[in-house]
């Protein structure tokens, strides 16, 4: 009896330190791809600048999804963006906040 009790508390600590490992593990994968993806991008802005080609991510921008974002009506600017592009809730919700402060 005793060694089952053992057992079920051993188990369950076992479970927390994988799962914590794990977990650092996700956390450090995620900070060198946030770095990597900096650099990346830092080099591709490079490359438009001595190319003399100037991105704008907004220059095909729906006129309805601006008008909305432009109005304060975010939530309707997001929706619009989505129906438009396909791009997920996290992904349009950042694109159309961004875009009200460059545009404000």
């Amino acid at each position: 009896m005793e060694s089952l009790g053992l057992i079920a508390l051993v188990v369950p600590v076992v479970i927390l330190i994988v799962i914590s490992s794990v977990s650092f593990r996700l956390v450090e994968m995620r900070s060198r791809m946030a770095t990597q993806l900096y650099r990346v991008e830092a080099k591709l802005d490079l490359l438009l600048k001595q190319a003399n080609i100037e991105f704008d991510p907004y220059a095909n921008l729906p006129r309805e999804v601006a008008d909305a974002a432009r109005a304060g009506k975010t939530i309707e600017a997001i929706k619009l963006y989505r129906q438009s592009s396909e791009a997920s809730l996290k992904e349009a919700k950042d694109f159309i906040e961004e875009f009200q402060r460059r545009f404000k």
